[in-house]
Order: structure tokens, then C-alpha cells, then sequence
């Protein structure tokens, strides 16, 4: 059962980020304000309640999984764990509810754009560090192989 959790925590978390930073980016460039109110609010309810208990999923199985494991690829996971869980919670989540308090109230001065920045960059960090455990944990099960030393 841990595995089949896993898995759903690690396919639907990076979805939901690829998800939400790529409808932030087309409605920021193409769409009004309201189509901007509009998808913050969609990326707070029901996205966060989406997105946080699948990061929350894949990090608890991984973690119970990899409780007895030891060596590189699994010390790597763990290590790189509490940064997604924290770029999630500590900027990821208050961005996207100051954003979508901001958007709401049509109050699109330079503090939105600039927290909107931050949850842009903040957003593909977590996304890679997430990718980077998606890579080791299939190495660990086969089902990927290390890429031969380079010269």
C-alpha cells in the first residue's frame, strides 16, 4: 500500500505545480484581472488542498519506505525532502494565498507582481527537486539506469 501512495503523491504533486505555474504564467500574460482573480483563487481552493496532502503523501511513504534503506540514492531523498516540504509551506502556500487575498481585492501593484515572482521561481525549484526524486527513486527500482560517467 505505501508504494501505490507514493506513487499517487509523486505523480499528482508535480502535476498540480506544473499545473498551477503554467496557468499563472498564461493568465498573467494573455488573460484580464479578473481571469487572474479568478485562477488564484482556483489554485488556493481547491489546488492547495490538492497539492499539500500529495507532497505530504509522497514524502510520508517515501519516508516510511525508506526507513530501513541505506546508501546514496535514498540518503539523497531524504535530504532533498525537507526542502520541497518547505519551499511548499514556507513559500509556495503563503504566496498563493496573499496572491489570490490580492487578487480578489484588485490590488495588482508592485507587491503582487513581486510575491508572483517568487511563487514563480519558488514553484519550478520544488519541481525539480521533486524530478531530481522521481530519477532516484526509479533508479532504486530498476526501472531507470544511472547514466554512464562522463570522461
Amino acid at each position: 500500500m505505501p508504494k501505490i501512495i507514493h506513487r499517487i503523491g509523486g505523480f499528482v504533486a508535480p502535476l498540480c505545480i506544473v499545473l498551477f505555474w503554467t496557468s499563472t504564467a498564461l493568465t498573467e500574460l494573455f488573460g484580464s484581472h479578473v481571469a487572474v482573480a479568478q485562477l488564484k483563487s482556483l489554485i488556493v481552493t481547491p489546488g492547495l488542498w490538492i497539492l499539500v496532502p500529495a507532497i505530504a503523501m509522497a514524502g510520508g511513504s517515501g519516508m516510511f519506505m525508506g526507513k530501513s534503506r541505506r546508501g546514496g540514492l535514498v540518503d539523497a531523498k531524504k535530504k532533498r525532502m525537507p526542502f520541497i516540504a518547505a519551499n511548499g509551506l514556507l513559500v509556495l502556500v503563503p504566496c498563493a494565498v496573499m496572491l489570490d487575498r490580492w487578487a480578489a481585492a484588485g490590488s495588482f501593484d508592485s507587491t503582487f507582481y513581486l510575491v508572483q515572482a517568487i511563487e514563480l521561481i519558488a514553484g519550478p525549484i520544488n519541481l525539480a527537486l521533486m524530478g531530481l526524486n522521481v530519477r532516484d527513486g526509479l533508479r532504486m527500482a530498476g526501472r531507470l539506469r544511472p547514466s554512464p560517467a562522463r570522461a
